[in-house]
């Protein structure tokens, strides 16, 4: 699994390198905030009694709890206590927890979703912080940037693509300012074949400020320009459709990376790549993947190599959904190993039986670099619009 158990301490003059990671063995926090609507407090604490008997049942599922506010009785607590991060995301993203959740519409507004890794616990009073992590090895230090990243995906009718495309790079930039503390940061579009992938960061709530984003005209317009090309049907007027359709396209970090030390300013390479994963293999994929770009960077660290190739990567799944974005500060194909997520022949021999490459792996040949540059041209999405708000 994805640890920090490589990296070199930071030396005085160098900052240490952002790691987000959703693939650690940390236990995990979930709290949910909720606003309960007047008169419908009878009707939620049902809708919780069912959910938990049901939740109680799903793998790496520990506890749960439901708290009321004593100072403003219509704002509730749900807080509950995972194993690790992925088999909650897992469960977070299934029709199943679609299906949980269902009773509670129409009984809360307002909901605000926070996880956290549980790095130290207090078992007594006056003993001291322990470290905590499902597996007993000791939870490493991770570095923010104070950035939140998502991403949407979803696929578009066959034949539709360039229409798509067009709609797509065409709209006005929505206002960046959220509010005093929220301010959206970066929104990413790429496609591949059908699929599209909507990536985005922010500073501060992003909940706040993709409920922000939706409001604006400019982004219903283009919302309702896509209604007729996607393959699966929604109505973002009607809440229930518009939940279903953002509970599907969901698609969650969970692993970011930034190398330690300036970033440059010009010539900034930002790819998505979408990886052919065989059935049943996205969460290995990914954990392969983070480990990777961890020891990519790190190697660079150690070298003391003042320019950086690989400047940052997030890494979103769901499923056997896996895509990564990379920022470079050379082309895709100048350094191919290291833009796949991939170095040495071991860690190729490992992807390639996780990924669907051809006939037993021949096809192509992850080992070389023409094999390598070969895959990164499939996977390597085309870009349709990449905005930053300015300032940044």
């Amino acid at each position: 699994m994805s640890t920090l158990s490589d990296v070199p301490e930071a030396t005085a003059d160098q900052s240490p390198t952002t790691v987000e990671s959703a693939l650690t063995d940390t236990r995990l926090r979930v709290v949910l905030l909720v606003q309960v609507n007047s008169g419908a407090e009878q009707r939620f604490l049902r809708a919780y009694d069912q959910m938990s008997q049901q939740v109680a049942k799903v793998p790496g599922h520990i506890s749960d709890q439901l708290c009321q506010s004593i100072e403003n009785p219509s704002q509730w607590l749900i807080t509950s206590e995972w194993e690790s991060a992925p088999p909650f995301l897992a469960w977070v993203d299934s029709p199943a927890h679609r299906d949980m959740v269902k009773p509670f519409h129409g009984c809360v507004q307002d909901t605000r979703s926070l996880r956290f890794g549980i790095l130290r616990e207090t078992l007594t009073a006056g003993s001291p912080p322990v470290d905590v992590t499902t597996r007993g090895v000791e939870t490493a230090l991770r570095f923010g940037d104070g950035l939140v990243r998502q991403a949407l995906t979803f696929t578009v009718s066959p034949g539709s693509e360039d229409t798509v495309a067009k709609i797509l790079a065409d709209y006005p930039s929505p206002q960046a300012r959220v509010d005093e503390t929220t301010r959206l940061f970066r929104t990413s579009v790429f496609m591949s074949g059908n699929r599209v992938v909507r990536a985005v960061e922010a500073k501060g709530d992003l909940t706040a400020a993709l409920r922000f984003v939706a409001r604006q005209p400019e982004i219903r317009a283009v919302e309702e320009a896509l209604d007729p090309y996607l393959e699966e049907d929604r109505n973002l007027d009607d809440p229930a459709s518009a939940r279903e359709f953002f509970a599907r396209a969901s698609l969650p970090v969970v692993h970011h990376m930034t190398a330690a030390g300036p970033r440059p300013t010009a010539d900034v390479h930002r790819h998505a790549l979408l990886y052919p994963v065989k059935t049943g293999c996205g969460p290995a994929v990914a954990s392969l993947l983070a480990r990777q770009d961890e020891l990519a960077v790190n190697k660079e660290m150690a070298a003391r190599q003042t320019a950086r190739t690989l400047l940052s990567s997030t890494i979103f799944q769901r499923d056997d959904i896996v895509v990564r974005l990379v920022d470079l500060s050379v082309p895709l194909d100048r350094s191919p190993a290291l833009a796949a997520g991939i170095s040495g022949r071991r860690a190729a021999a490992v992807l390639g039986r996780l990924l669907d490459l051809g006939a037993d792996g021949a096809v192509i040949d992850l080992s070389v670099d023409d094999g390598l540059r070969r895959f990164l041209a499939d996977c390597d999405m085309t870009p349709i619009t990449d905005r930053q708000a300015a300032g940044h």
